[in-house]
């Protein structure tokens, strides 16, 4: 049979993940059978959110195993086929695990039709981040033409995306993000004020930003820019809270917002959400974001490294912020 590479779970991190919490090794591929197909991986995608899966311990997805491969979204090429409906050279999306080659039931996997924007795409703006993003903006957080939305980690996947879906619904938006060179680029993206959060004080910055306060939070960081989004908030705020990057890899249980206390006094809704939760709603994301991408009001950023054995990398980087917009595999 033949022998391809596979990037499993070494062990778990203590902290922050590092090279050594991977290992590679070598697998046989396996047969391929009737209603199957054979695929090689053209694209990876690594997101935050695999950092929980590292850790045992109860959570919304099962944790990855110790000497079992990772898995995430990705895109694969067809190279043999024994299923209906599937032929050679098809791209399919979906979860793969973090293998050069393997064998996949097609049914568990979306094909790629041509839509004359790049397949890329599906694995960010037209994929679990872009759905995140319009879910947690407008199911979530109900937004409306005439708010001010504030979005945290706004030059990542996602947080570039809600700021601009706001745009488009005539939102006045503010964004974070780390440096100057992604503060200029949220500012390209028609962001109203883009804060620099290495320079410090996000409170102070955030409510010089917002004179008048703010009605949505997206959060992407938790940490102080939940602390400063609860001192701006207007009353009856919302909040949907998507992510907490700044709490992934804490060694010690964090001190939370110290003045929660706000989201009583201003009658603040704050909810969770999780992607998969508005699976259902795929097809009128897919309505209305496709035009926007077509139209040029919605454009997305990828940061793409290359080689399978540079996806830890890519993975950990994540954590450093190397990545402007989605960060991708490339096979």
């Amino acid at each position: 049979m033949p022998i391809t590479r596979q990037i499993t779970l070494a062990s778990r991190p203590i902290g922050l993940p590092t090279d050594e919490n991977f290992a590679m090794k070598e697998v046989e591929v396996g047969e391929v059978a009737t209603g199957q197909v054979g695929v090689e991986l053209v694209h990876i995608s690594v997101d935050p959110y695999l950092r929980g899966r590292m850790n045992d311990g109860k959570s919304y997805v099962p944790p990855f195993a110790i000497g079992g491969p990772i898995l995430s979204g990705g895109i694969a090429r067809v190279v043999s086929s024994r299923a209906e409906g599937f032929a050679e050279g098809d791209l399919l999306m979906g979860m793969f695990d973090w293998q050069e080659s393997q064998v996949v039931n097609p049914a568990n996997f979306r094909k790629l039709d041509s839509t004359g924007i790049s397949p890329t795409a599906y694995l960010g703006i037209l994929g679990m981040p872009g759905l995140t993003a319009y879910a947690g903006l407008f199911y979530v957080a109900e937004a409306k033409s005439g708010e001010t939305i504030f979005v945290s980690g706004a030059a990542g996947a996602v947080g570039s995306a809600v700021g601009q879906m706001a745009k488009v619904k005539g939102l006045t938006v503010i964004g974070s993000a780390g440096g100057e060179a992604k503060v200029a680029r949220l500012k390209e993206l028609g962001f109203d004020k883009a804060l620099d959060y290495r320079a410090g004080d996000i409170k102070g910055q955030l409510l010089d930003a917002a004179p008048n306060g703010i009605d949505i939070y997206f959060d992407n960081v938790g940490g102080d820019h939940l602390i400063a989004a609860l001192e701006a908030a207007n009353d009856f705020a919302r909040f949907a809270l998507c992510g907490s990057i700044s709490e992934y890899n804490l060694t010690e249980r964090s001190q939370g917002a110290w003045n929660l206390f706000r989201a009583v006094q201003r009658r603040i809704r704050l909810q969770g959400f999780i992607v998969s939760d508005f699976s259902d709603r795929s097809r009128g994301f897919y309505e209305e974001v496709v035009p926007w991408i077509k139209e040029g009001k919605l454009k997305y950023d990828e940061t793409v490294v290359h080689g399978f054995e540079n996806t830890p990398s890519a993975f950990l980087g994540l954590f450093s912020g190397s990545n402007t917009g989605k960060m991708i595999v490339a096979l």
